[in-house]
Order: C-alpha cells, then structure tokens, then sequence
C-alpha cells in the first residue's frame, strides 16, 4: 500500500510539475560559435519557443572539443527541463565513434525530444574535371587513383564522412584535404586548389548557378525541389544517404512529462509556414517526431559513422 501511494503521489507530483512548467528562464547550449548552422538553427528554437512557452529560451554558446563541451555540460546539469541542448549529427551521432574517451555518452546521459531540420549535401566538382554525372567521376577516380583531392570542413566532419562513405561504397581513392570550416574548403575548391567536395546546399548554391562549380548529385535519398536536374547519389550509388539534421535533447533524467511537451510544443512550431521559409534558407526542411524514433534514428546513425570512422581510421583533429 506505501509503494502505491508512493508512485501515485510522485505520478500527481510529476503531472503537477509539468502542467506549470515552465515557471523561469530555459537555457539552450549551442556546441558551435555563433554564425553556423547549428547555432542559427537554435535560435529560430528559441525565438519560437519563448512565445509559446511564455518563458524567455536564452541560447548560450559554449564550443569546444568537437561539440563535446557542451553536451556534457547539459548531460551533467539539473534534469528539470530548463537546460535543453540543440544538439546536431556531429555531437550526437559523429562524436561517439570518433573520440575514444568521451566524458559524457550522449546516447546514456541525454534525452531526445525531437529531431527540428534535415539538410542534404551535394557532390560537387571544380569546372576543369572532366566528370559530368557521378558514373563518370567514379570512373574517373578509378582510372587515376590517388590524384583526385576532395575537401572538407574538417578531420571528422559530416563533409568528411559523407567523402570518406562514398569512398568506401564505390571503391575509389581519392584524398582529403581537411579546411578548418566550409567557408575556406569552398574557397580553394572554386579556385581549383582542390577538385571536388561533399557540402552544404545552401552555402554552395550560389557558386553552382554561378557556373564555378559543377553538380553531380545530392545526398539525400530523393532530388531536391531546388535542384531538380540534378539526382540524388543512391540513384547511381545504391544506400546512399547523408544528411545533417539538428535536434534538442536533455539531461536523462527530465521527467516525460516535460519531454512531452516540449516534443509537442516544438512540433507544433516547425509545422508551421514560417519555420519551413526559414529553414529554408539554410537548405533545410522541418522534421519532427517523437521522442523514440529519434532515438532509434540517432542509433542507427550512430552505428554507420562508427563504421564508416573506423575503415578509413578517421582521427579527430
């Protein structure tokens, strides 16, 4: 009778907290400086979750060691919901098979809530390589091993990996050039330094409608609506799919009830008109879901860039 009356006082403790929650400020860590994806996905969060909360989400950038500062200093702080992580592919999925000795796994000491955006990347190429689709690139690679470099945005990076992944699925060499961040890699790739790169959509768009670099396919699983002519990888490389997503996570033990509404909360937000432009803009699309089958993606994912990592000896920075 104790244990019953236990659980029920604690079931109409936590339903109470929930119901009023939240009563003060929430704090949303960001991994990353402020500029980048991650951060600026986090503060169209905030922006929209203050109204909605009727309470003010303050984003706070702690970068450092790869992402990994931040995700422990959320997985170590108070589980009541008012300090939230925005949390991406790199910390969350990349981070556990690259670093050998994390402080914090983030898979054990956060919750997730909800995946907020998905993007895509793209293969380009520098206008002088003779390939024109990725049948004739591969070709390409295949007859000069050695002597196609691809750039990326870092040891480690999902540029990286999606580089290191294509590799590994058609056979080929070619050889990384790791930049400390896209802006630079793109750079000497327009400039031809080097000749092919897998990134962003939105920060190479331009260049491709400029005619400075060349399409060849999109990452995703399907062609883009922006990019219609150009196909998505897996219709020539079977499997393949890379895409950076961003979602919101918290220490373990927060109450369900809080994880709950905020699930509901910030799906509600992104299925909105409004998010879907804004995203938009960071070639990005609204992808929310519930709490488990974030997790299970998270898991998967997990589970391929460890593999990935460990074939091509991938080392952090």
């Amino acid at each position: 009778m104790k244990t019953l009356l236990a659980f029920v006082a604690l079931t109409i403790c936590c339903f109470s907290y929930s119901q009023d929650y939240p009563v003060k400020p929430i704090r949303l860590v960001v991994p990353y400086s402020p500029g980048g994806p991650v951060d600026i996905v986090g503060r169209i969060v905030a922006q929209k979750l203050t109204p909605a909360l009727s309470q003010q989400v303050i984003v706070d950038n702690r970068a450092g060691g790869g992402g990994n500062l931040a995700v422990e200093i959320v997985a170590k702080s108070a589980a009541d919901g008012y300090t939230l992580l925005m949390g991406a592919n790199g910390t969350n999925a990349i981070n556990p098979g690259l670093y050998p000795h994390l402080a914090v796994d983030p898979a054990r000491e956060l919750a997730p809530i909800t995946m907020i955006a998905s993007s895509p990347m793209i293969l380009v190429v520098h206008p002088t390589l003779s390939a024109h689709s990725v049948k004739e690139f591969v070709a390409l690679a295949k007859s000069k091993p050695g002597a196609i470099n691809f750039a990326s945005s870092g040891n480690g990076s999902t540029a990286h990996l999606a580089s290191e992944l294509l590799k590994s699925m058609t056979g080929i060499n070619i050889v990384h050039v790791p930049y400390k961040g896209a802006g630079p890699a793109l750079t000497d790739l327009v400039g031809g330094q080097v000749q092919t790169m897998i990134t962003g959509v939105s920060s190479t768009l331009p260049y491709v409608k400029g005619g400075r670099l060349r399409p060849l396919a999109v990452s995703s699983d399907k062609r883009l609506a922006i990019l219609p002519d150009v196909p998505a990888l897996a219709e020539e490389v079977a499997g393949y799919e890379v895409n950076t997503w961003y979602g919101v996570f918290a220490p373990v033990q927060t109450p369900r009830p809080i994880i709950d509404k905020l699930n509901r909360t910030l799906a509600s937000l992104f299925a909105t008109a409004d998010a879907r432009e804004r995203l938009a803009a960071l070639g990005a699309e609204p992808v929310t879901m519930p709490p488990e089958q974030f997790a299970a993606a998270i898991h998967k994912e997990t589970v391929k860039w460890a593999k990935v990592i460990k074939n091509a000896g991938v080392r952090p920075e």
